[in-house]
């Protein structure tokens, strides 16, 4: 291939401006849909990966069956003697039991339902490492903080969960009992934890005093040099014999971070599949309309490479004439779909993130970007070598007869 040769493909595609045009934007959509998708996706693994790393890829959790979410089922907890036990096995380093309940939260005269989470002050470290999150304004809970609470990250702002931001020192009311917030914490990128309401494990005793000693959950951190995994086959193991429950009978279950991590990473990864998929079945369509842009192409031009086979030009001139005409096709809708698509989901990510979907925060990997352009560029010249090769083969005679 010379600079002639682009260049002549070059004059042709813009003598065809609609016709090229109009293929080009079957390329496009498909290409948009590609790079905005995989963008999302790349963004959410980065947030998972984030995560597994803040909390550590040391943790653990047991949690109580039941029919609703953790915390809405009053049947369904682990008890004080399930801490205690679990605490003595083999390979746990550190373990906390977990308050976890719905509860009513008041401010200005407003009312919402968030959870409310009772922390044990004296694993204050621990707890907020398995949650991935740190106090950004004011203090940590602390022992004797009977009437005091530290806030998830959306409550200080305006229209997310109340129409006024709570500030440091305001008074909120916890099922009709009033505590001051006195920290906010870190965003963790979802409504639903950003939401979440902490007290000290007293406080939550006090309103709720018949969940006392009775948890939601258990969150452990495995002992240097155990996995994660063979841990929580153990905990299952022995916890199950100790409440005398039959395999596949329990009433709890037991889950390392990353499997978590990895149900939900699994769970988007099925959406992305299901929409890339339709997004390929329209670059199957820009495949079959740059081929057929090809055809027409040579059936117009049949004459003129007839002349340019008598003036000498080889087959593999002519058919890299026409390759080339397909790949720009496909390489200039790539390159249109790749700006759409960083647009797109831009736009995409600045709405989820003011919804408090931080979470859905897209990434553009050069890799991402460079293999968008190639794959376009490949569809374009893998649809135009067919035509391109029977053009290649007409003879110079029958060319220049051709009508």
């Amino acid at each position: 291939m010379n600079i002639y040769e682009i260049k002549y493909a070059l004059q042709n595609f813009r003598k065809r401006k609609l016709r090229s045009g109009l293929t080009i934007l079957s390329i496009l959509i498909g290409i948009t849909a590609i790079f905005a998708l995989l963008s999302f996706g790349i963004g959410i693994q980065r947030y998972v990966d984030t995560v597994a790393d803040e909390a550590g890829r040391d943790k653990l959790f047991v949690q109580a069956k039941g029919i609703g979410a953790p915390g809405t089922d009053e049947n369904f907890f682990l008890s004080k003697d399930d801490v205690d036990f679990v605490g003595k096995i083999k390979g746990v380093n550190e373990i906390v039991g977990m308050y976890f309940k719905a509860g009513e939260i008041k401010f200005d005269e407003q009312k919402k339902f968030y959870f409310v989470i009772g922390v044990d002050t004296g694993n204050i470290d621990f707890i907020e490492e398995s949650f991935a999150v740190d106090v950004i304004s004011g203090r940590r809970l602390k022992k004797g903080d009977a009437d005091k609470a530290v806030l998830g990250y959306n409550y200080q702002l305006k229209d997310k969960i109340f129409k006024n931001p709570i500030r440091l020192g305001d008074k909120i009311e916890i099922n009709s009992k009033k505590f001051e917030v006195v920290g906010f914490h870190d965003e963790i990128g979802n409504p639903q934890d950003d939401a979440n309401v902490f007290v000290t494990k007293e406080a939550f005793e006090m309103f709720y005093p018949d969940s006392k000693d009775k948890f939601s959950f258990i969150m452990i951190s495995s002992q240097r040099g155990i996995a994660p995994s063979d841990l929580a086959i153990s905990i299952e193991d022995k916890l199950r014999k100790h409440k005398d429950q039959d395999k596949g009978k329990e009433d709890f279950f037991v889950q390392t971070f990353e499997d978590a991590l990895a149900t939900f990473t699994t769970v988007i990864n099925v959406i992305n599949g299901m929409l890339l998929l339709i997004a390929l079945v329209s670059l199957v369509v820009a495949f079959v309309n740059i081929m057929n842009t090809m055809y027409t192409a040579i059936l117009e031009r049949t004459k003129e490479i007839g002349v340019m086979k008598a003036i000498g030009a080889k087959n593999s001139d002519i058919l890299i004439i026409f390759v080339v005409e397909a790949g720009l096709i496909g390489l200039i809708g790539g390159l249109l779909g790749v700006l759409l698509g960083y647009i797109i989901s831009s736009i995409g990510g600045s709405i989820a993130a003011a919804s408090g979907f931080a979470l859905l925060k897209p990434a553009y990997p050069l890799a991402l970007i460079i293999g968008c352009l190639f794959f376009s560029l490949l569809v374009g010249a893998a649809a135009g070598f067919f035509p391109a090769r029977r053009a290649s083969k007409l003879k110079p005679v029958d060319a220049l007869r051709y009508e």
